[in-house]
């Protein structure tokens, strides 16, 4: 179990520390999409680029010994992807572009999430 917990945390740090840095750089190629839903350009840093980051920090504290913290910023991530996705159904994006942050950042978070919790 530790492992999986392991490797899929891993891979979520990644995956949102990445997402998070191009969010706070607003990497250009985002706009666009992040307009077509209704998210304003000066969310970009806060809230969403913050949040990103620090729920990959969070993650990451807890594969180094911080268990607690580690689950709180799975939570965290869990209840923002599941707003990410949520602002895109609302938007009326039914895409396939939509299965992007929902496959991609959600089911790994929430993943993390019940492989944190089963390791302690």
């Amino acid at each position: 179990m530790h492992a999986a917990y392991l490797v899929v945390t891993i891979l979520v740090i990644v995956a949102n520390a990445f997402s998070g840095i191009v969010a706070l750089t607003r990497f250009k190629p985002i706009l666009p999409r992040m307009a077509a839903v209704g998210v304003p350009e000066s969310w970009l840093v806060f809230p969403i680029g913050t949040l990103k980051t620090a729920g990959a920090l969070g993650l990451l504290a807890g594969l180094l010994g911080m268990p607690l913290v580690g689950i709180a910023a799975a939570i965290g991530l869990v209840l923002f992807w599941v707003c990410a996705v949520h602002t895109h159904l609302l938007a009326g994006d039914y895409s396939p572009r939509l299965l992007v942050p929902g496959g991609l950042f959600l089911s790994p978070a929430v993943g993390s999430l019940i492989l944190g919790i089963a390791a302690l």
